[in-house]
């Protein structure tokens, strides 16, 4: 089954193809626009129609007139008119119309014609079309529409003046079928038209939707785990924000699967030591190798220690996690600091430290949770540096538009050597008191934040006095654009 053929077995049914809508969206627009076309193509066919046998009409009501002549003057006027009706053949030649004429005299009488043919009751145009005193209108005689021209002529003769009125009028049949021809001949064009946009559009869409089916292929032609940026030299303007778009979206999927790998990896090596220390020990118990509160100790040591390590590195994943959430609500960084502080009051009562926090209010986008991990992590390692009774400062301000968080103790600092490795994983200074992933962690919040985190010892004169941890996040757009 081709790439095609199964992409329409499963998106087909209920997806519209854009070679349809192209279709639906042109050619439904073009057939009312036609029909619209049609209706006003056949009143003005049949207004040509009109025009053209108004001439006939005219022509016969003219040659009428020259039948007729006059006894007496005016009002007094008698109108005679004898009409043969090969009068009227000239311009009957067909089949189709019947034609049918009227004379009265001045008095409304009937001199001449079909005297049931209804009386003209209209008036003689301001502006007429031809140098007559003539109207033409719509009627109906025997149940039939007829098309009638009212002729006005004066008649003179030698015995006489008067006006007579001449009325012929004219089925419809040959003007309709004038209009249909016209008419028909139009739609066939347009049909054709119709045709030739319909196959215009199915080629263009055809053409221009080759490169997205060619994507579509060279997708489906990748081994399985290949991330790599798709490359579409041949694409059209349009589908680069689309090709773009995907690339990014790829790119996050290849961070979070190497995160994933490296993950599963750590965790992995990083667990086999501290369980391959318990299994030893566990046997060392049995045998009696120790006294069973020792072996305890050393056991319930190393199910700690194995305890922080897998919670810091499910640390690790859930920032990651956090990260690809999308912007967090704002938090006030104050309150979690303080949280945390609160949280290890024991440690530090336990240690005897002077312990001091001065925080200002500091609003920053962040989630809650990252900010107390961030915080914890920072504090517990300076209590555990810090020496008893020694001096422990935790300062929150803020230094234009970065909230600036300071950890201060009187510790003894790290070397050179540490300093190059401190944030990369598993880097602890003391690897039996720490698993060595909570400057990572810290580092991994900060870099998610849009901030940074350093430690550096601090000097006085020509020794170390202590260790500083900093760390600075960005304040909110909002509030830096002056939102409440």
């Amino acid at each position: 089954m081709s790439l095609e053929q199964s992409w329409l077995r499963r998106y087909g049914a209920s997806r519209a193809s854009l070679r349809k809508q192209l279709l639906t969206g042109i050619l439904v627009p073009l057939a009312l626009i036609g029909l619209v076309g049609a209706w006003s193509l056949y009143d003005q066919a049949f207004d040509a129609a009109n025009r053209a046998y108004d001439r006939t009409l005219l022509a016969s009501a003219k040659t009428i007139s020259e039948q007729i002549d006059v006894q007496g003057y005016d009002a007094a006027a008698r109108i005679r008119a004898l009409v043969p009706f090969s009068a009227l053949e000239a311009f009957q030649n067909d089949n189709q119309s019947r034609i049918f004429y009227r004379v009265s005299g001045p008095d409304g009488s009937t001199v001449s014609g079909y005297a049931d043919l209804p009386v003209w009751q209209g008036s003689v145009p301001d502006r007429p079309n031809y140098d007559s005193l003539v109207d033409f209108y719509d009627d109906r005689y025997q149940g039939v529409a007829v098309r009638v021209a009212a002729l006005l002529q004066p008649v003179v003769g030698p015995d006489g003046r008067g006006m007579a009125l001449i009325q012929v009028a004219e089925t419809l049949e040959l003007r309709k079928a004038m209009a249909r021809q016209l008419l028909t001949d139009s739609l066939w064009r347009h049909a054709v038209l119709a045709l030739v946009v319909g196959a215009v559009v199915v080629l263009v869409v055809q053409r221009v939707t080759r490169p997205v089916r060619q994507l579509s292929a060279d997708l489906d032609a990748r081994p399985e785990g290949d991330l790599s940026p798709l490359s579409a030299e041949d694409a059209p303007r349009e589908m680069l924000p689309l090709i773009d778009a995907t690339n990014t979206v790829m790119a996050r999927l290849q961070h979070l699967l190497e995160h994933q790998k490296r993950f599963v990896r750590d965790a992995s090596h990083q667990l086999r030591t501290p369980l391959a220390v318990l299994k030893v020990q566990v046997q060392s118990a049995r045998r009696g190798d120790l006294p069973s509160e020792l072996a305890l100790a050393e056991i319930a040591a190393t199910v700690e220690r194995a305890t922080e390590l897998a919670n810091r590195m499910l640390s690790l994943a859930r920032i990651e996690q956090l990260r690809h959430q999308g912007d967090s609500e704002v938090t006030e960084a104050s309150d979690e600091v303080r949280a945390v502080a609160l949280d290890l009051a024991p440690l530090i009562a336990e240690r005897r430290i002077d312990f001091d926090i001065h925080t200002e209010s500091a609003p920053v986008r962040a989630h809650a949770w990252m900010l107390q991990e961030l915080t914890r992590n920072l504090l517990h390692n300076a209590v555990r540096h810090t020496p008893p009774n020694g001096r422990l400062t935790v300062r929150l301000v803020w230094e234009g538009n970065t909230m600036v968080l300071t950890i201060d103790d009187d510790g003894p600092g790290i070397s050179a050597e540490l300093a190059a490795r401190l944030f990369q994983p598993f880097s602890a200074g003391d690897e039996r008191r720490g698993s060595g992933l909570g400057l990572t962690i810290c580092r991994e919040i900060t870099n998610a934040l849009g901030g940074s985190v350093s430690v550096n010892n601090r000097v006085e004169g020509d020794r170390v006095s202590g260790l500083t941890a900093t760390v600075r996040l960005p304040m909110p757009s909002r509030l830096r654009n002056g939102a409440p």
